[in-house]
């Protein structure tokens, strides 16, 4: 016997549910390890080290001018 609208031994509905994973696994996902991630900014691993207490607000607002000043330039 032949299905000729069973696609493959699938039905539609079973087609559009691997559709919609294959789109959720690939395409969705941006917390996932190892998938795409944001870059996180210079400013923000500054504000780590700042509330780490490995530098000082002094040192941290000089620093903070600086990266200010370059993303100017390279905008």
């Amino acid at each position: 016997m032949f299905y000729y609208y069973s696609l493959g031994g699938m039905n539609f509905i079973w087609w559009g549910l691997f559709v919609i994973l294959m789109f959720w696994i690939f395409i969705i996902p941006y917390d996932i390890p190892g998938q795409r991630r944001k870059k996180r900014s210079t400013l923000f691993y500054l504000q780590l080290r700042l509330a780490s207490g490995e530098i000082g607000p002094d040192e941290y607002h000089e620093r903070k001018k600086i990266i200010e000043i370059d993303e100017t330039k390279h905008t």
